[in-house]
């Protein structure tokens, strides 16, 4: 069988080196806030072009964290996006913030900076843009309207780990980045896992205080914090697929460039932003007959995905407490029509080639 993703595939490529590392883990004797995670934090700041990270317990903290330490609290609004996963708008939520979600491009399946100006109130205190798919938002428009009203910027990397703008990766280019390290993504961990990239000390200090009770000494609470810490199996794990994670990446791109050379004629695909690297967390499509094509693929025991199949405007759960700008048309339409096919490190050109195949000649 072929999954949209495979994550124990990419186990199997580390496992000599992941059982090693565990066991090592074990032996010491420390599995919170230790070496590992200490290492980590600063090969992955290294990585990203920032001064710092900081380890968190997954991605929905990473953002939760990234607004407390910024002072983002009851009465407040965020910018967003509806087409993005439950995770960015519930972590606005629960730190008493409103979501205020825009339209998205729809060339490029991200945030459309030209709504922002009809968005922006005064509670409104940041802007979250999310890199989806891999692929970056435009963050000098956006970097550009948050300066001139004076909000913060907190980019979501969650499917973009290793991705570019202008040579500069992403997370590095607002004030803070938010990484999840879910089993999944890019660089992914053998279970949940969050990162948080800053270049400014303040706001690092702050991040390290929340993650753990408020402490700056042990047993003493400054400030009301939270329990979200990387333990340092899952640390040492990512420590063992970041310094692969370039590698890992540019196999992806190559999937990326055989379904793209093969499907452009007949599917619509995301254009890729100029000036920019997208690392292809997913490789996604639209189609017009999605339901079809999904079960033509089962029975070829070919599972595809849908990422993500209801905005978030339109969820049970959000829909009376997020405010949505316009008339989310793109948004809407889009979650009716695409279709996310397997890209891993791992999936072999020959698999690629049988579901370039499929799509070519499904009628």
């Amino acid at each position: 069988m072929i999954y949209c993703s495979n994550p124990k595939a990419q186990f199997l490529t580390y496992k000599k080196k992941i059982y090693k590392k565990i066991h090592k883990v074990i032996n010491s004797g420390h599995y919170i806030l230790g070496e590992e995670l200490s290492l980590l934090e600063k090969e992955f700041a290294k990585f990203i072009g920032t001064k710092y990270a900081i380890g968190v317990a997954n991605g929905t903290d990473a953002i939760e964290i990234a607004l407390r330490s910024l002072g983002i609290s009851y009465g407040d609004e965020v910018i967003t996006v509806s087409h993005t996963a439950v995770a960015t708008v519930a972590a606005i939520e629960a730190v008493g913030a409103k979501a205020v979600l825009v339209d998205i491009e729809e060339e490029y399946f991200t945030l459309d900076f030209k709504e922002l100006n009809k968005a922006i109130t005064k509670k409104t205190k940041a802007i979250i843009p999310v890199h989806l798919y891999g692929q970056a938002a435009n963050m000098q428009e956006i970097n550009k309207f948050a300066k001139s009203n004076n909000l913060y910027v907190v980019e979501d990397v969650s499917q973009a780990h290793g991705a570019r703008l202008d040579r500069k990766k992403l997370g590095s280019i607002g004030d803070i980045g938010c990484f999840s390290c879910y089993p999944t993504k890019n660089l992914g961990a053998l279970g949940d896992a969050g990162l948080i990239t800053t270049n400014s000390f303040k706001i690092y200090k702050k991040i390290k205080i929340l993650r753990e009770y408020g402490w700056k000494i042990r047993n003493k609470s400054e400030i009301p914090g939270r329990n979200s810490r990387l333990d340092e199996i899952q640390a040492a794990i990512l420590r063992i697929k970041l310094k692969k994670l370039d590698i890992d990446n540019k196999k992806r791109i190559i999937i990326s460039n055989y379904y793209n050379k093969s499907l452009f004629k007949k599917f619509i695909i995301p254009k890729i932003r100029k000036k920019s690297l997208n690392v292809f967390h997913l490789y996604v499509i639209r189609v017009k007959n999605r339901k079809k094509i999904i079960n033509f693929f089962k029975l070829k025991k070919i599972f595809l995905g849908i990422h993500y199949p209801i905005p978030i405007h339109m969820q049970p759960a959000y829909k009376n407490s997020v405010r949505t700008i316009g008339n989310m048309n793109i948004t809407e339409s889009l979650s009716k029509q695409i279709l996310s096919l397997p890209i891993y490190p791992e999936l072999s050109l020959s698999i690629v080639k049988k579901i370039i195949n499929l799509l070519l000649n499904f009628k």
